[in-house]
């Protein structure tokens, strides 16, 4: 099993609250949601940062956890976390390359765990419906205290209502100003038809100005909404 250095990221202290909250919310919605899918309408709207700081945060309270990259068309995960290459990841296990301790990553923070997405493939939709990826979750769920789940956005591709099926809960990233109401409902509604409790939504890349005078300029503030 590979290990690697995480480097330490600076966050202002409203984002840093706002991840607490997340968590606490996660957290109040019971013990019976252990995978949590977090998903958007489009690219670019913050949910891989998201699910990046919410697994590294529920770590930090010593839960176990695994921070599973299933955006297997597009990952952004390794490029934002300045990793170089990783032999394997969740596309060679689904394929059958690997066995899942050969694409597990630990890292330097305990309990926190990584499995990217591996190389990129052009049979995405039909991997995530194998029968691997349940029996994968399933056995997760019996390891980790919470799987975090980045997945593709659902606005443009099913990947991630596939995935919904075998998560207990869904969490939406919506950037403000970005995306127009319908298309965050039918995102919801997708999920909700695949089973999957929508648990809230994070508005994210929010633009405050001097609030109550604790904080000075422009800060972008990660938002859980129930």
């Amino acid at each position: 099993m590979i290990k690697i250095e995480l480097q330490e990221e600076t966050m202002e202290y409203a984002q840093e609250e706002a991840v607490k909250t997340l968590r606490t919310n996660l957290q109040f919605c019971g013990n019976d949601k252990k995978s949590i899918l977090i998903t958007s309408s489009i690219p670019e709207e913050g949910k891989t940062s998201i699910a990046l700081r919410l697994a590294k945060s529920l770590a930090e309270i010593q839960k176990k956890v695994l921070l599973l990259d299933a955006d297997l068309r597009k990952s952004s995960l390794q490029k934002k976390m300045r990793i170089g290459d990783i032999p394997f990841g969740l596309s060679h296990f689904l394929s059958g390359q690997c066995g899942l301790s050969e694409a597990v990553v630990t890292t330097n923070i305990a309990g926190f765990h990584l499995l990217f997405a591996g190389a990129g493939v052009p049979n995405a939709t039909e991997l995530l419906s194998h029968r691997h990826m349940e029996a994968l979750m399933e056995q997760l769920k019996t390891v980790y205290d919470y799987i975090i789940i980045d997945s593709a956005p659902l606005g443009l591709v099913i990947d991630a209502a596939i995935l919904a099926k075998y998560c207990d809960g869904a969490i939406i990233v919506v950037e403000e100003g970005k995306i127009r109401r319908k298309m965050v409902q039918d995102v919801k509604k997708r999920l909700e038809n695949s089973g999957c409790a929508v648990l809230g939504t994070v508005l994210n890349k929010v633009s405050l100005k001097k609030q109550h005078g604790y904080y000075k300029n422009e800060y972008k503030k990660y938002n859980y909404a129930p």
